[in-house]
């Protein structure tokens, strides 16, 4: 009876291990499945940070535009109507006699048309190409997010690789764990073998269980991080085309170096770069206001007056220049550019420390490289042998000339080996998307 409890248990987890992964697979037939580029081309059209950073380029672009507007003549057109509420008295002598006389009328109208612009203004000239660096940083910045979502969308499209190859080795396990357990099931009804290795093998099969479903869960957790990342609804379904395992060439042929990095694309140093060229011209704005301005204006305008609302309108018009030469404001202009000066000579350090930083960073993921390129190399012939290895004492214990427990060993071995494989190539992939961050490679 007892016999019969632990078969239907087996039969039972078997079923339902089968019945999870045909649910799987119906899942993967009514999904999107997507290759790392479409996951990368969708990123790209649905984040949020993505589209954050192209308004962000819309509104330095309007606000150059509003800048330029400042060399166009400025031109207004004004009305004002006045009503006299006691007319002004003045008083005269005429012979010697006083007389008193109001002057003035009961209503009074204007309107015109005037028009002012800058003929000569360095300083106005400097804030236009300060605006033109403001673009180009918008645009700096937004490619600095292309390039980290890109990267971001990398790593979890290898992380639900990872996680599928993990579970296709436990389910192996599994596989194997019940494959074993029926042999064992065999010689025990024989007699050919005692109770204990009989429970251990049911125990092999109970003890396999937990990880496939681990491993279920952890493929549907990385799917999630990847529609998270890529922008999408969460509910949507997706799958991804390929596994980990078919990286393993580009790992072992990658040859970049420490001395071939060319940092000239990376964002961060890009940005600063534009910084300090907005530092530079806004030293020359401020300098400029040394400079002595001249500006024009034109008017013109009709006026009106009279005790009823019978208006005879009589048109005057100007015309000037307008000159503004700076004499002395305490020291304020000079004082402010050595501030400028000084937040310059502290971004052009902070450049030499990031552009160090970023060296010593790449050094670190080329070393990690070079580990991983040993470790997967020093894996792969362990599989071999592990498999080997393992196909030994599979035959030697249906012969019953070993152990269920040196075959928990050998296949404990071959699948440790295993999954230190995919975990390597895995580690290289997320490597190798860091450098591509760092030295600015774009998705083409």
């Amino acid at each position: 009876m007892t016999r019969l409890k632990s078969v239907f248990t087996t039969i039972l987890c078997l079923s339902m291990v089968m019945g999870s992964s045909l649910a799987k697979a119906q899942q993967a037939q009514d999904s999107l499945i997507i290759s790392l580029d479409q996951a990368i081309e969708i990123a790209l059209d649905e984040s949020r940070t993505i589209k954050i950073a192209d308004i962000s380029i819309e509104k330095s672009g309007y606000a150059k535009k509003g800048t330029y507007a400042a060399l166009y003549p400025n031109i207004n057109a004004n009305g004002s109507y006045q009503r006299t509420i006691k007319k002004q008295v003045m008083a005269m002598d005429f012979g010697g006699q006083s007389m008193e006389i109001a002057v003035g009328k009961w209503n009074n109208v204007n309107a015109g048309v005037s028009a002012a612009m800058p003929l000569i203004n360095a300083q106005l000239w400097q804030t236009l190409k300060l605006s033109a660096l403001d673009v180009e940083l918008a645009v700096e910045q937004a490619r600095s997010s292309k390039i980290s979502m890109v990267a971001q969308v990398k790593k979890a499209y290898y992380a639900v690789l990872l996680a599928q190859q993990v579970h296709e080795v436990y389910k192996e396990v599994y596989d194997n764990a019940v494959k074993n357990f029926e042999s064992t099931e065999q010689l025990y009804n024989a007699g050919k073998t005692s109770e204990y290795e009989y429970l251990r093998a049911s125990v092999n099969v109970k003890n396999a269980e937990p990880n496939v479903y681990s491993s279920l869960t952890a493929i549907e957790l990385a799917i999630w991080q990847l529609k998270a990342v890529m922008g999408i609804d969460l509910e949507t379904r997706i799958s991804v085309q390929g596994n980990i395992d078919q990286y393993k060439d580009e790992m072992m042929s990658y040859t970049i170096t420490s001395d071939d990095v060319n940092l000239e694309n990376n964002s961060t140093l890009a940005q600063m770069a534009i910084q300090n060229q907005q530092l530079e011209r806004t030293i020359k704005m401020t300098k400029a206001q040394y400079i002595p301005t001249l500006s024009a204006s034109f008017s013109y305008n009709y006026i009106a007056m009279g005790d009823d609302f019978k208006f005879k309108w009589n048109p005057y018009s100007v015309a000037g220049l307008s000159l503004n030469i700076p004499i002395f404001e305490g020291f304020y202009k000079r004082n402010t550019i050595k501030q400028y000066k000084a937040s310059q000579n502290m971004l052009e350090l902070s450049i030499e420390d990031t552009e160090r930083n970023l060296r010593v960073a790449f050094k670190n993921y080329e070393n990690e490289i070079t580990t991983y390129m040993k470790n997967y190399a020093a894996a792969e012939s362990t599989v071999e042998m592990a498999q080997r290895s393992y196909d030994i004492a599979e035959k030697m214990y249906e012969l019953g000339t070993t152990t269920l427990t040196e075959l928990n060993d050998a296949q404990l071995a071959l699948v440790q080996a295993q999954l230190t494989m995919s975990r390597t190539v895995y580690n290289f992939m997320v490597t190798k998307a860091s450098i591509e961050e760092l030295i600015g490679d774009e998705f083409k």
